[in-house]
């Protein structure tokens, strides 16, 4: 699915086509009218392949400014060909013979001596292939326009021929197209994995040094919850470190993760804190890894670990045909209402917009000492 932030993308760095195909428009306007050129109406054919030939052949310069600018050899070769492609056409008006000859044979090399300035590698590459069909195609147009000397011959296959001769130049000219659309997706994909690698990391750890330093306590005091506590810390650093690195994961998984997470901070209050964890959840369902734990913990700094009494977190999560529905809800001091989640929260936003775009819904909503987040995420 091309989602439209790659299109604008792609539009924004070959927008040199769009400003060619203006001034292509504003010179045939202005040739027109100065009466340089006549355009047959009824030619449609003719007229809508010397439209695309001419068009690209200017916009091509245009994207490729700042490599002219650059190479002074390249900028001259191509101010050449462009005396050569105008000496051509004008050529042709003034000659009034049909079909020119010398006009396919000078447009077919302009053309292609514009793809081997501008792209030479690529040009490279299909340059055996593409010469060798030109040679054959326009041996076959000269035997049947000038060796059999007959014209009505030629007119009966004129719209084949003239189809053929275009035709591997538009292929070439699509396939870079094709071709540049691909190193494009290659590279968002290459940086959208490199941006979740790097949100992923920045999950907050201060959690399992806490944790440990619990654990020390539980242990020095001999405490009957210790080796609770261990397994359920060791549980959760074998999801982080494993099961973190995976694509995706089945939210059964998630839920017992968020489970470990909160059993573990109750051991670490002295104060009665009202945590309700309601779930219920497709079996094969399964989404991104580590994407609830930062609504959780920070529902535990901003709201548990800031109030005295009557601290609550009610968490939801539940699916439906796909759809993953989560909620957290949580109090807070009442100077806190500004909180807006911090850096943590950022990066959840980010890993949704890059995991699931334009499938999914975040909402938050803030009213006196309450603070809800709601996650809604269409997997199928």
């Amino acid at each position: 699915m091309i989602n439209f932030e790659t299109m604008m993308e792609f539009l924004k760095k070959y927008k040199a086509f769009i400003y060619g195909l203006v001034l292509f428009r504003i010179i045939v306007f202005a040739l027109t009218r100065l009466d340089v050129i006549y355009i047959d109406n009824s030619e449609v054919l003719a007229n809508t392949l010397s439209f695309i030939f001419s068009w690209v052949l200017i916009s091509l310069p245009i994207h490729y400014f700042s490599f002219i600018k650059e190479h002074k050899k390249s900028s001259l070769k191509l101010l050449a060909l462009s005396v050569l492609f105008f000496a051509v056409i004008i050529n042709d008006m003034n000659s009034r013979i049909i079909d020119n000859p010398i006009t396919f044979v000078g447009l077919v090399v302009v053309g292609l001596s514009f793809f081997s300035i501008l792209v030479p590698a690529y040009f490279k590459k299909y340059s055996l292939l593409v010469i060798g069909f030109y040679v054959l195609a326009l041996s076959y147009f000269y035997y049947v326009r000038i060796y059999i000397d007959d014209l009505s011959i030629y007119l009966k296959q004129e719209k084949e021929i003239k189809i053929i001769l275009t035709t591997p130049f538009f292929i070439l000219l699509l396939n870079w197209f094709y071709q540049q659309w691909k190193w494009l997706k290659t590279v968002e994909s290459k940086k959208s994995k490199a941006e979740l690698a790097l949100l992923k990391s920045q999950i907050n750890p201060h959690f399992f040094f806490n944790t440990l330093n619990n654990l020390y306590g539980l242990t020095v005091e001999k405490s009957d919850d210790a080796p609770n506590v261990v397994l359920k810390l060791s549980d959760m650093m074998r999801y982080t470190i494993y099961k973190g690195n995976e694509e995706e994961v089945f939210l059964k998984d998630e839920i017992d993760y968020l489970n470990n997470y909160i059993e573990l901070h109750k051991i670490r209050y002295n104060k009665f804190v009202e945590i309700t964890f309601n779930h219920s959840c497709e079996l094969d369902c399964k989404v991104a890894p580590l994407l609830f734990i930062i609504p959780l913990e920070n529902a535990f700094k901003h709201g548990v670990e800031c109030l005295t009494e009557g601290a609550y977190i009610h968490i939801d999560l539940k699916t439906n045909k796909g759809v993953i529905y989560f909620s957290i809800e949580n109090n807070f001091e009442a100077p806190k209402t500004t909180h807006t989640g911090g850096i943590g929260l950022e990066n959840l936003k980010q890993r949704l917009k890059l995991l699931y775009p334009n499938s999914h819904n975040i909402q938050i909503e803030t009213k006196n000492s309450n603070y809800k987040l709601t996650i809604e995420i269409k997997t199928i």
